[in-house]
């Protein structure tokens, strides 16, 4: 069985920065360090920073007085940032800078007096963020039928942003309705939308054309995993998201050539590694790499963080 490799696949630079962040903090500050939410949708990278001292919270009540606590990569609400000034809590934030990058944007649009639309997944960590970082009213829509269904006038000045962990290609069609609905729609180029999801979805439409069979490693609740596997759904393949080579099934790769692997942005190449592992218990595997885009983004830490209680700078080691 011939098994090919995307290229890109797994972790972007916010993904590695942000676990670079809680690795300084936990290195600099000992343990604990409190984390609100998972800092990547990963199980394995959450139990391996728990496994070195960091908890993991819901809320930031359950964070003891001052001690130090890391915002998540998909970055937190204007409430939460107030929650955290209001109990003194020295904070990091990991939001990754593509995800700031929107909030930015959100702002100058609602400056310039419009209507600001949000293209996203209800309940998403990042989309409630994001419309947590504006005083003003969000409009969120996922669909097509979402944007027929505003009740907004057609003259109303619109602007819209995108959750990061959607491409191009998985935002175009609301855009271009948007575009059709309204008369005057602003928006960011498509450049500003995240490199990271485009290059994996581009790398498996590539993989596609050569596999019989589809995986994807990534976790249930990381949305651009879940998207690799529709599109190779949408092309034809049988496609299956797997957290590790635990998950897979023998009768998935009966009278299979060709494999196709790819790993979500939250997933480290450990777990594609553990996959090739298993997939060799069910037979000889021959293992190679499809060409593809290098990455050499990478995000760099923090300088230094302020407590909100002292205004204190924490450098990072």
């Amino acid at each position: 069985m011939k098994v090919i490799l995307a290229q890109p696949r797994g972790f972007c630079a916010g993904v590695v920065r942000a676990i670079d962040i809680v690795e300084a903090a936990l290195a600099r500050y000992g343990a604990p360090v409190y984390v609100r939410h998972e800092i990547v949708h990963n199980r394995h990278v959450v139990e391996s920073l728990r496994a070195k001292g960091a908890i993991f919270v819901n809320e930031l009540s359950e964070v003891p007085v001052g001690a130090v606590t890391i915002f998540s990569a998909h970055g937190v609400s204007k409430a939460v940032e107030a929650a955290a000034e209001r109990r003194s809590l020295p904070v990091i934030d990991a939001t990754c800078p593509l995800v700031s990058k929107v909030h930015m944007q959100g702002r100058r649009y609602l400056s310039q007096g419009r209507l600001l639309i949000l293209i996203g997944h209800a309940g998403h960590p990042e989309v409630e963020g994001t419309m947590g970082q504006f005083e003003e009213p969000v409009i969120l829509v996922q669909t097509v039928a979402d944007v027929a269904a505003l009740d907004t006038p057609e003259d109303t000045p619109v602007a819209y942003v995108t959750q990061t962990t959607l491409s191009v290609d998985d935002t175009r069609r609301v855009i271009a309705t948007l575009k059709r609905r309204f008369t005057d729609v602003i928006g960011p180029a498509t450049s500003d939308i995240c490199y990271a999801t485009q290059n994996r979805q581009n790398a498996v439409r590539e993989l596609c054309r050569l596999a019989d069979v589809l995986v994807v490693v990534g976790a249930k609740n990381s949305s651009n995993s879940n998207r690799l596997r529709e599109i190779g759904e949408e092309l034809g393949k049988r496609s299956y998201l797997v957290a590790n080579g635990s998950e897979l099934k023998p009768e998935w790769f009966r009278n299979v050539e060709v494999v196709g692997l790819t790993a979500g942005a939250s997933a480290p190449e450990v777990l594609v590694d553990d996959v090739i592992v298993a997939l060799k218990h069910f037979g000889p595997v021959e293992t190679s790499t499809l060409p593809g885009r290098e990455e050499r983004i990478s995000f760099r830490l923090p300088a230094d963080w302020r407590t909100r209680d002292r205004g204190a700078a924490l450098p990072l080691p």
